[in-house]
């Protein structure tokens, strides 16, 4: 057996087993909330809402070629 398939024994284990990570979702969903939270508040202090706008505009405007 060689070490993928001892790795993929172990995680499908770990999934299905009585050991599995049963709370994981709910930490997980709260730690993208902050970390999207934090990325947010950046962008509002750095005031780069302006420049992000405007970037995606003139990504769009160049993919529809208006």
């Amino acid at each position: 057996m060689n070490r993928f398939d001892r790795w993929t024994r172990t995680v499908v284990a770990r999934m299905r087993g009585e050991g599995r990570d049963a709370g994981a979702g709910f930490v997980e969903y709260a730690g993208l909330m902050i970390l999207i939270a934090g990325i947010f508040v950046m962008i509002k202090g750095l005031n780069l809402a302006g420049t992000i706008s405007g970037a995606i505009g003139t990504a769009i405007n160049n993919v529809v070629g208006g």
